[in-house]
């Protein structure tokens, strides 16, 4: 399987510490396996960053996640419930339960998979967490209207099976 890393740098070696954190599933390295959603980021990145939009390329097993050696946590391509709260814990700077299972904080998950939430959801959030809307009305608003899928890597272990082929521009 090829995922995609959608930027404005050709990354030569992956450095989980320069990611950001504060992410839909934690501090990580995010991959589509959507080559025209990484293309919209690289556009995205190179728009706001400078540059020139790039798209990396990385070939992984097809069964990586049957692996015996990640924990994985996959959402599968629709949004639920239980991905809204996880987006939503890991996305707040001052969730502290970092024990909890709906949140990757202390990386409790090697590779996580899912569909990418709107990012425009701080107000969702807020009235969420006030009572003001329903955990459904949350979910619909952080449902892009298109298909999207994110596969992130949180943890050295999960970075190795990544192998990169190319660039793309």
């Amino acid at each position: 399987m090829i995922l995609y890393h959608g930027t404005n740098l050709d990354i030569q070696s992956i450095n989980l510490s320069l990611c950001r954190p504060y992410k839909d599933f934690g501090r990580g390295f995010y991959t589509t396996n959507i080559f025209e959603q990484a293309q919209k980021m690289a556009n995205r990145v190179a728009r706001i960053y400078g540059g020139v939009p790039i798209v990396n390329a990385y070939e992984i097993s097809d069964d990586f996640l049957e692996s015996n050696v990640l924990k994985v946590m996959n959402f599968g391509n629709v949004p639920s419930k239980e991905w809204a709260l996880f987006v939503m814990n890991n996305r707040d700077k001052f969730f502290t339960d970092f024990t909890d299972l709906a949140c990757n904080f202390d990386y409790k998950y090697d590779i996580v998979l899912g569909p990418i939430a709107n990012d425009d959801m701080a107000v969702l959030f807020r009235q969420y967490q006030n009572n003001f809307i329903s955990l459904e009305s949350l979910i619909k608003g952080m449902t892009f209207r298109e298909t999207t899928s994110q596969c992130s890597f949180h943890t050295e272990k999960a970075v190795k099976f990544l192998k990169k082929v190319g660039v793309l521009q």
